[in-house]
């Protein structure tokens, strides 16, 4: 699908960053971003969000390219998105709905399903009032005719049935979690979780870790559900269960956030977070403010961190350990596709789970094999039993969700 990319410059020092990004995502969602269209504004026009010139300059772009949609760089108003269809005669969708429309297509597990589709039903929600004229028009015909309710309300009253549908079985899924948490809580496991950037290069490092498998590919938010492996780091520590989560991004939509939320509790509850940020890219510390803000919001910002620069072999770097002025790991830098760094990482884990308020109790009759570090010893359930009423995943994973703002 052609698509004409659209950002508006309010004078942020990131914009340049965010329009590649843009761009980045709609081709993660599908589209062949043809044209790119910027404009510079100290506010957003009420209207058009471009002002009505700029508006008829993306038309002239659009027939003259021959696109079919037009993808914003911003949050669009219900108001705004209707007069730019009008006026432009293409379908118009902005940063929001492009990542919901990312999510819809790689969700996988039933519950990856039920979030994304969540998400999808309280942002449309929000549309249902100013969207679409039709929406007005009361129900005709026999026996259906008198004041009845107009198809808004009808539609509004679904959307509300499914929403409040949806909540209740991700609020039994959430009942599942808890607990395999208490399960992995009583045998005093380790928990880990790995958080940063979307394509920053979590699910390599995770395989590289844990000989996992997961879905790993050079596009934004590639794998959306969190897979959990047990590894076994030595006699000292035994196993630790170490998670992989989905990317962030900045301006993660709030619905995503909000949906997501069960699945980033995997995040709240852990006992070390490894933050994994692309040690190549040139905007890797605004990338890092984003995840931190996202951690803050979901109450994960407490957790001890560890910063692991990622694909220090694209950025000129040698494997080492950094520590802070109370002699605490604060980075460690690696080559998750190259396998540079990895034993560090594992020492640094290692450090962390001794220093842990329950490491004197960790795994005093823990039976794991005395594997090497990294051997991908996981165990399937981890001390839960399987969900039974949902959609059975992979046969080696322990739980199964879709995150974010919200991978």
């Amino acid at each position: 699908m052609r698509a004409a990319l659209v950002g508006v410059d309010f004078g942020h020092s990131d914009f340049a960053a965010s329009m590649e990004e843009l761009m980045l995502l709609s081709r993660s969602a599908g589209a062949d971003p043809i044209s790119t269209i910027t404009a510079k504004r100290s506010s957003p026009d009420s209207a058009y969000f471009v002002g009505s010139g700029k508006a008829d300059e993306i038309g002239d772009v659009v027939v003259n390219d021959g696109l079919e949609i037009v993808i914003f760089n911003h949050a669009l108003s219900p108001a705004q998105q209707r007069n730019l269809e009008k006026r432009l005669n293409v379908r118009v969708l902005d940063r929001t709905s492009l990542i919901l429309d990312i999510f819809a297509q790689r969700a996988k597990s039933h519950e990856g399903k039920l979030q994304v589709e969540l998400a999808q039903l309280q942002h449309l929600a929000t549309r249902l009032i100013r969207g679409w004229a039709h929406l007005e028009r009361q129900k005709g015909g026999i026996g259906l005719r008198g004041p009845g309710e107009t198809q808004l309300e009808t539609d509004r009253r679904l959307i509300g049935d499914r929403v409040k549908a949806l909540r209740a079985r991700l609020e039994k899924l959430h009942k599942q979690r808890e607990t395999q948490r208490r399960a992995r809580g009583r045998n005093h496991t380790f928990s880990v979780s790995l958080v940063g950037y979307t394509n920053a290069g979590k699910s390599t490092l995770f395989n590289a870790v844990t000989k996992a498998g997961v879905y790993v590919a050079d596009q934004l938010f590639a794998t959306l559900d969190t897979t959990s492996r047990r590894v076994y780091l030595g006699q000292e520590v035994g196993n630790v269960v170490i998670s992989d989560t989905v990317g962030f991004v900045r301006e993660l939509p709030h619905q995503l956030v909000a949906a997501f939320r069960a699945t980033l509790e995997e995040t709240i509850h852990a006992d070390l977070l490894l933050h994994v940020v692309d040690a190549a890219s040139p905007v890797r510390m605004e990338q890092i403010e984003q995840v931190n803000l996202v951690l803050k919001e979901i109450g994960a910002d407490h957790i001890p961190q560890i910063l692991v620069w990622n694909k220090i072999d694209a950025a000129g770097l040698e494997p080492s350990v950094e520590r802070d002025e109370y002699a605490t790991i604060s980075r460690v830098f690696v080559s998750a596709q190259k396998g540079s760094g990895l034993d560090l990482l594992r020492d640094a884990i290692v450090e962390m789970a001794r220093k842990a308020p329950r490491s004197a109790h960790l795994y005093q009759n823990d039976e794991a094999p005395q594997e090497d570090q990294f051997d991908g010893q996981y165990d399937q359930h981890d001390g839960a039993a399987p969900d039974q009423d949902e959609e059975p995943g992979e046969d080696d994973r322990i739980s199964t969700h879709s995150q974010v703002g919200t991978r």
